[in-house]
């Protein structure tokens, strides 16, 4: 892991030097959860802190927003909060006037996420001379577990080729709290984990993908796979520089 570790921050390095100048910033949208930490912890050690600047965005009230917050003062990067529930409420409201549908779950889920990348943009645009990170991870991609022009988007993407369990390891290496670099991955929105929604965990889906099923069920082993392959085209659409690792952890 520590030569991942050396890997990504001179990628990252490389990125900023060939896709801007030596004061473009990365903006970072912030969630708490341990992909969004370990990107900007990645950032800071390739770019220094002066040249991160992270976004925390929750929908109303985030119950978990003190872990963004966390992680923003521990790197000490400069960082906005930007609240966008009554973007999100206006939008709605004229969606649902026009059409006169109500909001389906998709649409609840999506949205604040297209949002968010929307925000990022925007702040972007009035702080100039920045670049957007995807954090999205391995686990996730072959999941279909991001939302298209959402959390998928951005203009590069450190994670994309590591595994959960990777994103885990690189978190420590990059000396994140504990807390941070372990935390249960979820949606924020179902009170359930991931995992809990998979019915099946990220270290399975990692096991299954490596073709290592010796001790999965076969009727897992079937879920995972029929998941990876019908969510493959979304996962196409990830089409940003990513890092690729030269090794992968067994």
């Amino acid at each position: 892991m520590q030569k991942i570790k050396e890997e990504i921050i001179d990628w990252i390095r490389d990125y900023f030097k060939n896709n801007g100048g030596p004061q473009t910033k990365a903006l970072i949208g912030i969630s708490g959860g341990k992909d969004s930490s370990v990107v900007a912890a990645a950032c800071v050690a390739a770019l220094g802190k002066e040249r991160v600047i992270g976004v925390m965005m929750p929908n109303g009230v985030q119950p978990d927003i003190s872990d963004s917050q966390k992680l923003c003062d521990f790197l000490g990067i400069e960082h906005y909060t930007i609240n966008i529930e009554e973007a999100y409420k206006g939008l709605s409201l004229e969606i649902m006037e026009k059409t006169g549908k109500d909001f389906s779950a998709q649409y609840k889920t999506n949205t604040p996420s297209r949002l968010r990348m929307s925000t990022l943009y925007g702040m972007a645009a009035l702080l100039g001379d920045c670049r957007i990170s995807c954090n999205g991870n391995l686990s996730e991609r072959l999941m279909g577990y991001f939302t298209i022009w959402g959390d998928g988007a951005g203009d590069f993407a450190p994670l994309a080729h590591l595994y959960v369990s990777e994103v885990v390891a690189l978190g420590k290496e990059l000396g994140l709290p504990y807390d941070l670099a372990e935390k249960i991955p979820s949606d924020g929105m179902s009170g359930k984990s991931d995992e809990e929604n998979f019915g099946f965990t990220y270290e399975q889906v990692e096991l299954v993908h490596k073709g290592i099923t010796e001790n999965i069920d076969p009727a897992t082993i079937e879920k995972i796979e029929k998941r990876i392959s019908s969510m493959s085209w979304k996962a196409k659409l990830l089409n940003l520089p990513c890092f690729i690792p030269s090794i992968k952890m067994m």
